[in-house]
């Protein structure tokens, strides 16, 4: 059933017909349509703000805040994460950091509520501390797949995201996996792609896993090339990016791919990033896809975006408070991308940007352990789950 209310019609055309004054009701059992199209579709001349559309590509409505602003997603509230009291309640879009390096592997899981500046809370542990390992969640699960601790780990492991507590076991990857596979997510599948084998060789090796289910990982498909410690985590519900890295021969690279993650294959070119570099931190709202940082082999400290829905080359977004010594961790929600640690100038520093702008980070708040690398995947570093990422 569709209802609507609207106070006074106006007769403007001087024709006889009567004003309409007060509250008039329309109901029907039709359902009301927007306009809808791709992305690039957008218009931007002669819109109302305020005019409404469905997205195709994002398979969202979004709506028009003006021409400065243009068009944004309409924000879905969990109510599994919003609201309430006490630890185990929702707190709104949450951030987590997992494990990671400082100065040894550490099995400690924090978070944070990403809308409210502050430092981070303890939320439990991974069974063990470990580095080099892939991360995908949903809404309400977060799995830490592979890594090392310090031998070549093939175990998946969830939490509950909502609540505080320890990880469970889950399954297994297809093989043991570390070398930083990157780890992308929509709202029902996991994929982790590339990676370091227990041989130590270069893979480019895509699996998956079903978020709400336990059980082991599956084939999904293959990367363009060998290639491992790259960033990942940036995605809209139809679409995963990965950039960065290291190549087979261990030249770093600044490739962008991407994979339609309901369907399986073999990623496709998307583009490049303005450098060269691995250890690239990554994460996403539902259309904007932010990178930063990275070792090329000096630390950097840029920030770059691109169009999830398109393809083609990063551009220049802003800057990290300072160069930051690669393996920076990314967490996001609809409208927020915030970063955690670093080896410089602070391990436990958390800084963000609004994603749907441009410019230099501000300060967010401290980690409570301090990490040589953070991330959202991971180098010597920890992985990271965000309830508001863009695949979701």
């Amino acid at each position: 059933m569709s209802k609507i209310n609207i106070r006074d019609f106006r007769n403007e055309n001087e024709d006889g017909a009567p004003d309409i004054v007060g509250v008039s009701t329309f109901s029907s059992t039709a359902y009301f349509v927007p306009t809808k199209g791709i992305t690039a579709q957008r218009p931007s001349d002669h819109v109302e703000v305020g005019s409404i559309r469905f997205n195709t590509d994002t398979s969202n409505l979004e709506f028009y805040r003006g021409h400065t602003l243009g068009w944004s997603q309409f924000e879905l509230i969990d109510p599994d994460l919003g609201g309430g009291t006490g630890s185990n309640t929702g707190l709104g879009t949450r951030g987590l950091f997992v494990g990671g390096y400082g100065p040894s592997a550490v099995a400690d899981i924090e978070f944070i509520t990403i809308s409210t500046l502050g430092n981070s809370q303890n939320f439990g542990d991974l069974a063990d501390g470990y580095i080099q390992l892939a991360t995908t969640n949903d809404r309400t699960r977060g799995f830490a797949n592979g890594g090392s601790v310090p031998t070549t780990q093939a175990t998946m492991r969830f939490c509950t995201l909502a609540s505080l507590g320890n990880s469970t076991d889950a399954g297994d990857l297809t093989a043991a996996t570390k070398g930083r596979p990157a780890g992308i997510s929509d709202s029902t599948r996991g994929v982790i792609l590339g990676g370091r084998n227990s041989s130590n060789d270069t893979i480019n090796n895509i699996q998956y896993h079903t978020i709400q289910s336990t059980g082991n990982a599956a084939d999904f498909g293959d990367l363009l090339s060998k290639r491992e410690f790259m960033g990942g985590m940036a995605a809209s519900s139809t679409r995963g990016l990965v950039a960065g890295g290291y190549d087979d021969p261990g030249a770093r690279v600044n490739i962008i791919e991407f994979v339609i993650t309901k369907t399986l294959g073999n990623s496709t070119d998307f583009g490049d990033l303005s450098y060269v570099a691995n250890a690239v931190g990554a994460a996403s709202n539902s259309t904007r896809a932010i990178f930063a940082g990275g070792r090329t082999p000096a630390d950097q400290n840029s920030i770059s975006f691109v169009t999830i829905a398109t393809t083609g080359n990063a551009s220049d977004f802003g800057d990290l408070t300072g160069v930051v010594d690669g393996d920076i961790g990314m967490v996001t929600s609809p409208t927020r991308a915030v970063f955690g640690g670093g080896g410089a100038p602070n391990g436990a520093e958390m800084t963000y940007v609004e994603i749907a702008s441009t410019g230099n980070a501000v300060a967010f708040g401290e980690l409570t352990v301090a990490k040589l690398s953070h991330s959202v995947e991971s180098l010597q570093e920890p992985g990271a789950w965000s309830t508001g990422h863009g695949g979701l």
